[in-house]
């Protein structure tokens, strides 16, 4: 989606890049183990891409669509760590996250499990193999749990079901509409249908 909006409107981009990371295909295979290294990877990963991004902003695009934020870093952990090791995370969480700012509105797009599933397998890289439906369903949890609490800005959630706005332009034009419109602080939940 965000690739489609930076061509459609010119709008900065950001990008998660995930695949750098050396401890992810030892996380899924043994993610006791490997839970604590895997997300401090991430931490700083993302942490230096959105501090080079901030530090030098384009002031004559000011609209930037990212796949992910900085909270996606405390979300995942606290799935993904035992309780000692997220109480350290945390801390070094809070440390970092004070130097961005909040994002002026989050779109969630969300799909079933079993869509979730289904593109997992499309995609078809080999450490992704073993995530299980209940992992994909904490995680999942986990954002609608977080969404719940904010108050000092928009978060949309739009219930994608069966829509494909890679392959279809009707869906993906239902879902720029929604981009386009004014929210109030808070969650907005909408199911979007063609």
């Amino acid at each position: 989606m965000c690739h489609k909006l930076h061509q459609d409107y010119g709008c900065e981009l950001i990008l998660e890049q995930f695949t750098d990371n050396p401890f992810l295909p030892y996380f899924y295979k043994d993610p006791d183990r490997y839970g604590f290294p895997v997300e401090l990877f991430f931490m700083t990963e993302r942490y230096k891409q959105l501090s080079n991004f901030f530090a030098a902003p384009d002031i004559f695009n000011p609209q930037v669509f990212s796949d992910y934020f900085f909270m996606k870093t405390l979300l995942f952990a606290g799935n993904n760590l035992k309780d000692e090791e997220y109480r350290l995370f945390h801390r070094l969480f809070s440390i970092l996250n004070k130097e961005f700012p909040k994002p002026d509105i989050i779109f969630y797009l969300h799909r079933p499990i079993d869509q979730l599933v289904e593109n997992i397998k499309r995609r078809s890289r080999d450490m992704e193999a073993e995530i299980s439906t209940d992992y994909l369903l904490s995680i999942q949890n986990a954002y609608m749990d977080y969404f719940k609490n904010i108050v000092d800005f928009p978060v949309v959630i739009l219930e994608l079901d069966d829509m494909d706005f890679v392959n279809k332009d009707a869906d993906y034009q239902l879902i720029v509409e929604h981009f386009q419109k004014e929210y109030a602080p808070g969650l907005t939940h909408i199911r979007l249908q063609v």
